[in-house]
């Protein structure tokens, strides 16, 4: 049997209310939030937290790591090999990136559920507008990511795979060129004129293969940055109306790339035990899967569901999200411009600096961060065992609101956090209102973007409050 062994999804800690928009340009802005990728979060980061979340608690370990995006943070460069020194995966298992369109998530997928060895699948996505535009209101940011491929006796499939089928078709309905920052769209009539036929022909076919029939469909998914034709093709299905859950569109909006595995993760979240679920991927043609929920799913849900997720946790300003976007430049702090960040020493260091790995001393038991040679107690040397401390939760020992340090969200709060089992580290909060941080906060480690110098994107941890996301 082979299907989906894992699952996580990730959701920022930000929304922007559709309404700030119509207040600050004058046009009507719409009901409802987005989801909003913080300045210190891209493609790539959120990429990472969903994958944690689907590897957390796994046995199986992946051969591979597929990264399908729309906008990636880097091109000519592997964005996923970020990903596999993240998620600390060996040298053997592979990093390839599946880039450049919204279509490349299902096609991630696909090819993960065709592999005879377990596969690792993250979506990701931030969707970005011109100011007043459709896609700034109706866009949003986002990631999942699920192990695939056969079960065992360790790590069960907890979602059969029984049928896939897709079509495809050379149309021009949505592009956007390299370097440009928003998509542009032909008139919506013809995009419903080339989907709507494309959809069914997929889904019939799908159904066939998979040997069930509208009315076993207990959870229908449909996404693609094309609304109306996805709305027109999930109604052709046939099935219940209780059968369509939440699009998510009114909360954290269209996240693209990642739109359908979001809404796969949340079906997931809420199958029973024997549920048929069907997904429809509908962007340059249309994919469609039929999965069967399995016995072994209750026991290996997401940590955290996506409607737990969805309802957010801080709002951003019109202003602000615009200044992370680059849409609106802000007179930055009198500081030194940070400097790019070196390949040779990054290379040397990327245990700890993507895999956030310390040490701890087997003489005294001291932990150390960053790793060392020599304990810093009993002054041992080499005699140190290798620790992963992502998943490691800590507390604020203390911490300072830096006002004039260089960010484009200042102040930047800045924490000294002693772990669980010992250690102790300096390092940047995120996702907080500086006015509510206090000493004995309970904090986790969190996948970020510092900052990007020349072009250089300089990864690394900050911390979070365990409440959030």
């Amino acid at each position: 049997m082979s299907g989906i062994l894992s699952y996580g999804a990730y959701l920022p800690h930000f929304r922007l209310d559709r309404k700030s928009i119509g207040d600050a340009q004058g046009v009507p802005g719409g009901k409802g939030t987005r989801a909003v990728a913080s300045f210190d979060e891209d493609t790539t980061s959120m990429a990472v937290e969903a994958a944690r979340s689907a590897l957390r608690g796994t046995t199986a370990r992946p051969a591979a790591v597929y990264f399908a995006t729309a906008d990636p943070g880097y091109l000519d460069k592997t964005n996923a090999t970020a990903l596999h020194a993240a998620l600390d995966l060996p040298a053997t298992a592979a990093a390839y990136d599946m880039l450049g369109s919204i279509r490349s998530g299902a096609g991630a997928m696909r090819a993960a559920t065709d592999a005879s060895r377990p596969i690792l699948v993250a979506l990701s996505d931030v969707r970005t507008g011109l100011p007043t535009g459709a896609d700034e209101a109706g866009g949003g940011d986002g990631a999942a990511a699920f192990l695939c491929g056969p079960g065992s006796a360790e790590q069960p499939v907890i979602a059969e795979l029984l049928g896939w089928a897709s079509t495809s078709a050379e149309f021009l309905e949505r592009w956007r060129k390299p370097g440009d920052r928003y998509s542009k769209q032909w008139e919506e009539r013809f995009g419903e004129h080339a989907y709507v036929p494309l959809a069914d022909a997929a889904v019939k076919a799908a159904l066939e293969q998979a040997g069930v029939v509208p009315g076993d469909i207990a959870h229908l998914v449909a996404a693609g940055p094309h609304g109306r034709a996805v709305k027109r093709a999930a109604g052709a299905v046939g099935v219940k109306p209780e059968s369509l859950g939440d699009d998510l569109l009114a909360t954290v909006g269209n996240t693209g790339t990642a739109h359908a595995g979001i809404l796969l993760a949340d079906a997931l979240d809420r199958a029973e035990p024997g549920a048929v679920i069907v997904t429809i991927w509908l962007a340059d043609g249309a994919d469609v899967a039929v999965w069967r929920a399995t016995p072994a799913l209750a026991a290996h849900r997401a940590p955290l569901p996506v409607a737990a997720q969805a309802k957010g946790g801080g709002r951003v300003s019109y202003a602000s999200f615009l200044t992370w976007r680059g849409f609106l430049d802000r007179e930055p702090p009198r500081r030194p411009d940070p400097q790019r960040p070196a390949g040779p020493p990054s290379f040397r260091s990327e245990d700890w600096k993507f895999a956030f790995s310390g040490s701890r001393c087997g003489a005294c038991g001291t932990r150390h961060l960053p790793p060392q040679r020599v304990c810093v107690k009993c002054h041992a040397m080499d005699n140190m065992t290798r620790e992963k401390l992502a998943d490691v939760p800590a507390t604020i020992a203390t911490f300072t609101v830096d006002r004039l340090a260089y960010s484009l969200s200042p102040p930047v709060v800045a924490a000294v956090i002693d772990f669980d089992g010992g250690g102790r580290f300096q390092c940047e909060l995120t996702d907080v209102d500086p006015a509510s941080v206090k000493i004995g906060d309970r904090v986790q480690m969190t996948f970020r973007r510092l900052f990007t110098a020349d072009g250089v994107h300089n990864y690394f941890w900050k911390a979070r409050p365990i409440t959030s996301k």
